[in-house]
């Protein structure tokens, strides 16, 4: 959520700001909301004050057995008018909230404007691999050496599911191992969260309620804070841990990770080229999260991009590193990196880990809040997620870019005291 604050005493820069996401926002409503709030509650606080006052003559002239009839009718209608305008207060509120959830996040400053076509490239680490012999993609390796079974899949679950078995679910727990032991030696707390999440959780996250629909609900109440939905990443678990808490400024930050399967709906998402296990309805995620200040928001950003390319380099991917323009990040979101390996079949990179800093958005949704050690300040927390990794595109990525010309995989050496072998052959 943005600080109302910011939007009153600079709406030119949240307008324009805005428009790097292609958010064309008239703000002039909501601050038109935001100044009748602050005049009645004004009055209100005018009104208070002096039936207070009017209370304690009261008393007086009761005590010295003097009328005070004419002061109790004058409070009497005092109180009603407190109570309207506090019932009015209420309303604009509730304007006003609508109107903030549905505001996106403002990027950074040195975010691209526009979309996915202004993204800018970072940097990359090592050599797109290139092949001297014919090659399979992910899912004609997969059936050729038994890893996955995607029509059994599909019967189990319906389209867009699949079965990791043998090697292939030995590559799959292989690679969540390897995340989750890279992450406690760095020393993040390891978090296995519930899997159902009630619709507050959905809130402060940033995804509710405008993206409500894209999640799996449990419950016909999908606008209600009585639904329950299944949580689409870890992240929106993780996120709200802290919810409605004050947090000591000596114990941040907070640095957790989780394993989680992830479920979306992915309505209209699919595309041609997206066979096999590159985006399904359900997939495996190691998640990072951290609380911090906002002094140290950046640095713990940084050190998040560091850590997701580190995992791909221990595998021996090829990869890049992408700086997200506006309108291709997350609506919660201020700034995002991704770190996207090649994938041979396809011809071009594709996501496995987004690295954002959503700075005090998600926070101020969730009340999330931090004690200043110097001065006992209270302030809004800042929040940074990062895939940890994701392993279904990973996974295609790794067995793409590891085929050898005999049709088998070569295991990273990384993965090798989980799968057990330094060579997936095809049987004889």
């Amino acid at each position: 959520m943005i600080d109302i604050k910011l939007i009153r005493e600079n709406p030119e820069k949240v307008y324009q700001a805005l428009l790097k996401r292609g958010e064309t926002v008239d703000l002039t409503s909501l601050l038109d909301l935001d100044k009748q709030r602050r005049e009645k509650l004004t009055k209100v606080e005018g009104l208070k004050a002096r039936r207070n006052k009017v209370s304690t003559e009261i008393s007086n002239l009761q005590r010295e057995n003097k009328s005070s009839e004419q002061l109790i009718r004058e409070m009497r209608e005092v109180s009603a008018e407190i109570k309207d305008l506090d019932a009015t207060v209420t309303e604009i509120e509730k304007q006003i909230s609508s109107i903030l959830d549905a505001l996106p996040n403002l990027p950074d400053e040195d975010v691209p404007s526009g979309g996915k076509e202004n993204n800018e490239i970072i940097r990359t680490w090592s050599k797109r691999p290139e092949f001297d012999y014919p090659t399979r993609d992910h899912v004609e390796l997969s059936e050729s050496l038994g890893l996955v079974d995607y029509n059994r899949g599909v019967k189990l679950g319906g389209a867009n599911f699949w079965l990791y078995k043998g090697d292939g679910a030995l590559i799959e727990w292989g690679l969540l191992n390897y995340f989750i032991e890279s992450h406690l030696a760095d020393g993040y707390e390891f978090i296995l969260p519930p899997h159902i999440l009630r619709f507050e959780g959905g809130y402060a996250a940033g995804q509710f309620p405008k993206f409500a629909d894209e999640v799996f609900h449990i419950s016909q109440k999908e606008t209600s804070h009585e639904g329950q939905f299944l949580l689409p990443t870890a992240e929106t678990a993780l996120v709200n841990i802290h919810r409605d808490e004050i947090i000591e400024e000596a114990d941040l930050p907070k640095k957790y990770f989780s394993y989680t399967p992830c479920y979306r709906k992915e309505v209209g998402s699919y595309r041609a080229t997206e066979r096999g296990t590159m985006r399904g309805h359900q997939f495996n995620k190691v998640e990072m999260f951290q609380f911090t200040t906002p002094e140290t928001s950046a640095d713990a950003h940084l050190e998040l991009l560091k850590k997701a390319e580190q995992l791909v380099q221990g595998l021996g991917l090829h990869y890049q590193v992408t700086k997200l323009a506006a309108q291709d990040m997350g609506g919660a979101m201020a700034k995002t990196y991704d770190v996207e390996i090649w994938i041979p079949s396809l011809g071009r990179y594709t996501e496995v880990s987004s690295i954002s800093n959503a700075r005090d958005y998600q926070s101020r949704r969730g009340k999330i809040r931090f004690r200043k050690a110097q001065d006992g300040k209270i302030e809004y927390v800042h929040t940074l997620n990062a895939s940890g990794l994701a392993t279904s595109r990973l996974y295609a990525g790794l067995v793409e870019q590891m085929q050898q010309a005999d049709g088998s995989i070569l295991i990273p050496d990384v993965l090798r005291k989980w799968v057990g072998k330094e060579l997936i052959t095809p049987p004889s």
